[in-house]
Formats: C-alpha cells, sequence, structure tokens
C-alpha cells in the first residue's frame, strides 16, 4: 500500500455524541498541514449512497474555514446514522420482500472513482464494524472510537462518554432536593444500550442509593429493602438510577421497537417498570425521570473535546504513517492503534471486579443482587 496520500474522507455514523465536531476540525486541519485535502461524507454512507437527497453534494470540501470554531459545538456537521448498514443494507425486492445486500463495494468504488485516497471513520461498534470490512476490502481506513456509552473495546475511554456522566451527575444532584423534601423515591433512567458505564459513574458520583445495571441481574426485594431500612433510619426519600438495558434476573430487558433489517432494537421502558413494583414494595412515593436523549447533547467537555482532538489527530498521524485498519485508541499518557478486527462485533462492558463498582459497594450502594 502507498504512503502518499491527497485527499482524505471522514464519516460519522452511529448516535451523535459530544465531540464529533472536535474530530472532524482536528482531521481536516491535521490533514491541510500536510497539504492533503479533506471530504466530509454526510449522514453516515448515505452522502455516497444516496447522492441523490444532497443538492449541496453528499460528499463535499472541508476546509480550515468550514471548521472554524466548531470544536466546542455538539452534534456534527456532517450528519450521522444508526440505520442503513452497507453491509446488511435492507432492499426492496421485486416480490416485495425486504432483503439484506451488502452495498460496500459501492462505497470502496466511489473511493477509487474520486480518487479518496483514504477514509476517517468515526463511531461505535457498529461503525468501525463497517469499517473493518471496508478495510478488508482494499480501502484504506482508520477508525475513531465514539460513543456515550463507553462499551469499545480496546480504549481507555470514548469520547461523548464524560459529557454523558457530567449531565446525568447534574441531573441526580438535583434531583436528591425534590426527591427528599417530597419523600419520594426517584427513578432515573439513563443511556448505555448494554452496558452500565454511565449509570455506574453517574450514580456513584451522585451518592445514589441503588444502581442497576445489564451487567447485574437485579432483585426488586433487595433495593425495596435498601429503601425501607432508610426510612428506618429517618432517611426518607432514595434515588434509583437504572441503565436502559438493565434485566432482572430471570426476566427481560424492556425494548420499545424490535430490531428489524436496517436497525437494532430500540432500548427504554425499564424505568417504569421499576417505579410501578417499587412503589408497591415500598409503599412510597415513586418518580420517573428519562434522561434519554438530553445526555447526547450540548458542548462537550473539556476532557472530551481534548479526547476528540487528539483522537482526530492521532488518525491523520496513522494515515501518515502508512498505517490502515486500526482505531486510535486511549492508552495513558498517549494514544495508540489497536487493529479494527480486535473491535469490530466485541462489546466492553463493566467488569464485575473493577475498582468503581467496588467503590459503590463499599459505599454502600445496592446493585440488586
Amino acid at each position: 500500500m502507498s504512503s502518499h496520500i491527497r485527499r482524505i474522507a471522514i464519516c460519522t455514523g452511529g448516535g451523535d455524541a459530544p465531540g464529533l465536531n472536535a474530530v472532524i476540525r482536528a482531521v481536516v486541519i491535521g490533514a491541510a498541514n500536510r497539504g492533503w485535502e479533506c471530504y466530509g461524507i454526510r449522514e453516515g454512507y448515505n452522502g455516497i449512497l444516496f447522492p441523490e437527497r444532497y443538492p449541496e453534494g453528499g460528499v463535499f470540501r472541508l476546509t480550515r474555514e468550514s471548521v472554524r470554531g466548531i470544536a466546542s459545538q455538539g452534534g456534527t456537521i456532517l450528519g450521522t446514522t444508526n440505520k442503513g448498514n452497507p453491509l446488511e443494507f435492507p432492499m426492496k425486492m421485486p416480490d416485495g420482500s425486504i432483503r439484506k445486500v451488502d452495498r460496500t463495494d459501492e462505497i470502496v468504488e466511489f473511493f477509487a472513482k474520486k480518487e479518496l485516497d483514504a477514509l476517517v471513520s468515526v463511531g461505535g461498534d457498529g461503525s468501525l464494524t463497517i469499517a473493518n470490512a471496508l478495510h478488508l476490502k482494499g480501502l484504506r481506513v482508520i477508525g475513531v472510537p465514539k460513543t456515550i456509552d463507553n462499551d469499545l473495546d480496546k480504549t481507555f475511554t470514548t469520547f461523548g462518554f464524560d459529557t454523558a456522566v457530567a449531565f446525568a451527575t447534574e441531573c441526580l444532584d438535583r434531583l436528591h432536593s425534590t426527591a427528599e423534601s417530597h419523600q419520594r423515591v426517584m427513578v432515573v433512567e439513563v443511556m448505555g444500550r448494554y452496558a452500565g458505564w454511565i449509570a455506574l459513574h453517574a450514580g456513584i458520583a451522585s451518592s445514589v442509593q441503588a444502581i442497576l445495571i445489564p451487567e447485574i441481574p437485579f432483585d426488586l426485594d433487595k433495593v425495596a429493602a435498601k429503601i425501607r431500612a432508610r426510612d428506618s433510619a429517618g432517611r426518607m426519600y432514595s434515588i434509583v438510577v437504572v441503565a436502559e438495558g438493565a434485566e432482572p434476573a430471570g426476566g427481560h430487558r424492556e425494548i420499545l421497537e424490535p430490531a428489524e433489517i436496517g436497525h437494532a432494537e430500540r432500548l427504554g421502558g425499564i424505568g417504569e417498570r421499576i417505579a410501578r413494583v417499587l412503589q408497591d414494595r415500598t409503599e412510597k412515593d415513586t418518580r420517573v425521570v428519562v434522561l434519554g436523549h438530553l445526555l447526547r447533547g450540548g458542548s462537550p467537555t473539556s476532557f472530551d473535546r481534548l479526547a476528540a482532538l487528539r483522537f482526530g489527530t492521532a488518525a491523520v498521524r496513522a494515515l501518515a504513517e502508512n498505517q490502515s485498519g486500526v482505531m486510535v485508541a486511549l492508552a495513558f499518557p498517549n494514544v495508540n492503534y489497536v487493529a479494527l478486527e480486535d473491535v469490530a462485533g466485541r462489546m466492553k462492558g463493566v467488569p464485575l471486579d473493577c475498582d468503581t463498582l467496588q467503590t459503590g459497594r463499599d459505599m454502600g450502594i445496592a446493585f440488586g443482587d
């Protein structure tokens, strides 16, 4: 593979996360400083697969001016999508049925036709799985880890996670006073998919009474016992944080929409379910707060902003070093490279022996087990 590069492209896929624009700015400036041109692909790969949707161009030039001042902004100037995986793209057949079709060859052909030498793919597990497939088909690809869920393997953290935890913690801090004033149980549902990192970190930081995460099947009798014990000690309120993918022992997780061709299942509703049970078992007034997409929005924290800028410039350096098929990863004190094949299809859950979880237990927080 030749190390000569003149033009690169960048795309952002999956759910949005604070810090995406900082990565874009870092890639564009890092490329420009090497004399390379940089192009943005709209909404994942839709700018390539559906160019007719974008009168202004599905793939467009990014310059220093177009990324000026965006590092502090949430969202992504490229747009993003978590539907239409090009590896399993839903296509309507002549008989009316829907079939999964691999459209990655079209992406590789587009890069060759437009003389784009490399791709920087910014995303989570799904996006990096696609990136690895493109690499295996001969495209020069560097992955950048992004997800508020922090569930990507081989990196200490992903950008977006710190911002989500900081906002969730602020919300929990606010709920302490209103819960205490009304002597209520507050059940707070947070995002995280099948990993409990956001719930764990925010819950411990805000000194809640119970944290329920996907890694630990829960028994609500034990959570109710914790709440009653607090009442007996004169602490007449409790806050329970639950990750959206948590599930009871011997039970099932709550799903708003099942998985279909083209998109994954949509989680949600576990907070309402838990609140009903806890109100019945404790006879306490119980309320539910679902933070949902509030965790995705807003300006990135300084940590996430710096991590995103470091990841973006590291992706450009990786290309300059003739790397491909790797993800840039945070391994203190530096950013290093790990093979995409070691990341694709893998999820990093909360280890049951991790220090953070043990901290929660030592602080007396109930985990429902």
